[in-house]
């Protein structure tokens, strides 16, 4: 029983680590946004878009792995 409770703990302690990685790619992301979209050197925009494009493949994997977690918590 007591080992039970220590996966459900850790389970748990995973997924908010989970919540708290994608909160902060999001914030990420809307900087990035930000920032291609004052980009004025045409570098920089390339710049801007390779990281916008690795931030949302995080973004979308992150998401995955979270709802995995959720399908497998559910009855």
């Amino acid at each position: 029983m007591f080992q039970l409770f220590k996966q459900e703990q850790q389970t748990d302690e995973n997924y908010h680590t989970l919540l708290d990685n994608l909160t902060q790619t999001m914030n990420s992301l809307h900087l990035a946004y930000q920032n291609f979209e004052n980009a004025t050197d045409p570098e920089l925009i390339d710049s801007y878009i390779y990281e916008v494009n690795a931030i949302q493949m995080r973004y979308k994997f992150l998401l995955c792995r979270l709802k995995s977690y959720e399908m497998a918590a559910e009855p």
